[in-house]
Formats: structure tokens, sequence, C-alpha cells
């Protein structure tokens, strides 16, 4: 079990993200189809991939792959491959998941009843007996079918990444956390600049933005399914999160965040505080037609509401026409916005740099980039300059 295949999940549109996640954790990369990123480690990859992915939905270890194009092969194919390696004798086992797309096994139920009962057979024949307890771990299997190749594999995560242990409190719509992340690294902020979202909700992106500044894993509040697998020494996940707090920077900055709710305001700060970082986050109720700094060289990212999340077609408007004369009055800042309205640039008043369509759960969304001057590197020291440096290439 020296080498393990491992496939981070991730929204469309993230892959090249979580592709330099992967890489920055010191992993090769093995291909990149949509929504996967495959790459190889070790039995500690796992653990480091689960609380270091800021914007993976989960991390599957790859059991096998073969092609079928009828379910006695996808018996036959499942059956044939090493799951007692994986799976004790009183594990739990559910076909949690399945997709298919563009191939010939396209009935989802029938698909999850055949691989579970041909794992079944495997660890019956590997174990003896003709019955299996399932009273200890779970190992969820997930099957991929695209253009008939079938991907098996086991989910190491359990809950989806984006539950960080942190939101307790969430808006009508929040913005998933691992997508909050993806659009602070976008942005290409780092912690010397200002930072601010002023349509905030409940905190999410002002709470990843300061992780992000820390260095903190976003793993570290919660727990892992693959944590109770006998396959994983315990002490893998113990000195996993103890180098991960050990990684964590102790630089002073602020990140700010702000929305005409008040409630929302009180649940931002309580996530934040749930978080471990509301020492570094500024709130405030201000509508965001007020606000204005003379401060330079901020950076907004923000996840405006639209469609039905804020209701008639002229409040839409009318927030979309404050945003950008308020944005625009900051002349040296950089924004970002998400956003599904189709009509967005138009009523802001002003052409993105660059957009990048991203997928926000399930709703087509366009990333709008504006990029405003970097500020002078005189005050900054010579990493932070290398890094400004690149994000203006």
């Amino acid at each position: 079990m020296n080498k393990l295949h491992l496939i981070a999940t991730t929204a469309f549109g993230l892959e090249s993200l979580v592709k330099d996640e992967v890489k920055r954790l010191g992993y090769p990369i093995e291909k990149v189809q949509d929504g996967r990123v495959y790459f190889e480690g070790d039995l500690k990859a796992i653990a480091r991939a689960n609380l270091w992915l800021r914007c993976a939905d989960r991390v599957l270890l790859e059991v096998g792959s073969f092609h079928a194009e009828t379910f006695d092969e996808l018996f036959e194919g499942t059956k044939a491959l090493p799951w007692e390696n994986w799976i004790p004798k009183k594990g739990i086992f559910p076909a949690a998941k399945i997709t298919s797309v563009k191939s010939k096994l396209f009935s989802k139920s029938d698909g999850q009843r055949i691989v579970k009962k041909a794992v079944s057979e495997r660890l019956k024949a590997s174990y003896g007996g003709d019955w299996l307890e399932e009273s200890e771990a779970t190992y969820p299997i997930f099957i991929q079918i695209l253009k008939d190749e079938v991907v098996l594999s086991i989910d190491t995560s359990g809950s989806g990444l984006h539950k960080r242990g942190y939101r307790q409190y969430g808006n009508e719509a929040p913005i998933k956390e691992t997508m909050a992340a993806a659009l602070v690294y976008l942005s290409h902020w780092r912690s010397h600049r200002l930072f601010l979202d002023p349509l905030c909700g409940s905190g999410t992106i002002v709470i990843e933005a300061i992780m992000i500044g820390r260095n903190m894993a976003p793993g570290l509040k919660r727990s892992f399914v693959s944590e109770t697998w006998r396959t994983i020494p315990e002490e893998i996940w113990t000195e996993t999160r103890q180098e991960a707090l050990e990684e964590m920077n102790d630089k002073e900055f602020k990140v700010m965040g702000s929305d005409i709710d008040e409630k929302a305001i009180r649940q931002a700060k309580t996530n934040a505080k749930l978080a471990g970082v509301d020492q570094f986050a500024v709130f405030q109720r201000l509508p965001v037609d007020q606000v204005q700094t003379k401060r330079r060289y901020g950076v907004i990212v923000t996840n405006p509401p639209y469609g039905e999340r804020i209701g008639t077609e002229k409040s839409i408007q009318k927030l979309y026409q404050d945003m950008g004369r308020a944005f625009q009055a900051m002349p040296d800042w950089s924004y970002f916005i998400i956003c599904a309205y189709p009509e967005f640039e138009k009523l802001f008043g002003k052409k993105a740099t660059k957009n990048r369509k991203l997928y926000n759960s399930k709703i087509k969304t366009y990333f709008y980039q504006y990029y405003g001057p970097l500020p002078p590197r005189k005050h900054l020291d010579k990493k932070e300059q290398e890094t400004d440096v690149q994000d203006e290439n």
C-alpha cells in the first residue's frame, strides 16, 4: 500500500486550483478530468489532503477501474478488485454514490445494487462465511461511470470537505466554504493588503480569507470517516494535525466584512469565533452604497444576492448599481464578484478585466474580476514582493 491512487473531487471550474493545492502538498498529479484531480500518495497523503485541501469536495481512494457495458461486466469487474485490502470483515460498505455519463449503464439504482453485491461476494470469499456483519467502521463506495469506463473508489472524507466545522449559522443561501476559498485564491489576495466582503452574510468568505492568510488548515476542526479505519494508524492523523498546527503563521492582519442585515452580522461574528479567527475579523452593519474608505490598494471579494435570493428585479438592479458606484469610488482597489445575473456588468457600470465561469452549487455563475493597481513593494518583504510579481503576470 505504499503507492496509492487518490482522487480529489471538486466543483466544475475549480480543477486547476485543486491541482495546484495537491502539487503544493508535494504529490504528483496523474491526470485531471472535469471535477476530478487524480494524484499519487501514501497513507499520510489521505490525512494531509483531507486536512489541507481548501477547494476540493472530497478525497477518494481509487480501488480500481475497468471497462463495462453490461451489468455482468460491472459485477465481474467489481468483484475482481482487492476490496479486502481496505474493508475489514465487519466493515460497513454502502454503495453511497453513483454517477453515469455517456454510458450504456444508466440505471443508478441497479448499478449501486450490483456493486454492493459484488463487493460483498469478494469479501465473503476473502474472509470466509456466507454473511457479513457490517457493524464497525464505514467505507463508502463511490462509483463513476464515464463513457463506459468505471472507476470505483472509497470515500475517505465522510462529510463533504466544505463542512469545516465552524459554520453553525448561515444566511438564506450561503456560499460553500470550498467555493469561498477558491474565490479568495483567484483574487490573489495576500494578508498585507486590506480585504473586504461588503455583502458578507454569515461571514464565510471573510473566514476563509483569514484561514488562508494564517495558513490554517481548513480541516483542523472536524473529523473524517477514514480516521476510524484500521488501515490508517492513529499516529498518522495525530502527527498530521500537529504539523498543521505548527505551520500556522503569526502574522497580524485584519479582514473586514459588512452587510445591511444585523442578524447576518451576528451570525458572522459567531461563526468567526467558532472558527477560531475572530481576532482577525471586523464585522459591521453597513449598506453597500455606504461602503467607502480612503485606504488604498484593497481587495473586495463578494457573493452578492441574485435571482430568488433577493426578490424583485428592481431590487437586484438597484443593488448592482449601488455596488458599481461604491466600488468604483475606490479606484485603487481590486474587486472580484461572483454572480449569476446575466446583465451584471451593464448594471455595475464597468466591464470586467476578465471573467471565469464557475458553478456555485448547481448554479452557473461568472466570477467577474476587476484588477486595480498593485501596492508599492517597498514595504513588503522579499517573499511578498515575489508573490505580487507572480500575480501581476
